[in-house]
């Protein structure tokens, strides 16, 4: 999985850099049809903000997170997503079972026909 990671009035050096991005690919392991993943670190008045955004079969999964400190913003974010892709998961999942068909006409006519009145 490719990790881009973007970076707005913040500086990381390239070890945080290469922390990010093994956290994030521990996820590819449970969603490997994940292709990318984009991170956006912003520091705004004190506040680390972090926003990750990833496509999952054909569907945009987002997560946001804030925090004074940015790895627990980090982890924040990642838990969500993970939280994200697991809900798109089972979606898909119960998109696959069968539905049930209704067997009893849904009409009131149909019923006082189907009766056999004396």
């Amino acid at each position: 999985m490719k990790v881009n990671v973007q970076t707005h009035h913040v500086s990381i050096n390239e070890d945080s850099r290469k922390d990010i991005e093994s956290k994030f690919e521990k996820v590819s392991a449970h969603f490997p049809q994940l292709i990318s993943c984009d991170i956006i670190i912003t520091k705004e008045h004190g506040e680390h903000e972090i926003e990750v955004f990833t496509n999952y079969e054909g569907v945009r999964v987002s997560a946001k997170s804030n925090n004074a400190v940015m790895y627990p913003a980090i982890a924040a974010a990642l838990k969500k997503l993970e939280a994200g892709l697991s809900h798109r998961k089972g979606q898909l999942k119960a998109d696959l079972h069968q539905k049930p068909t209704s067997t009893k006409p849904e009409i009131a006519s149909d019923i006082i026909q189907e009766m056999k009145l004396l």
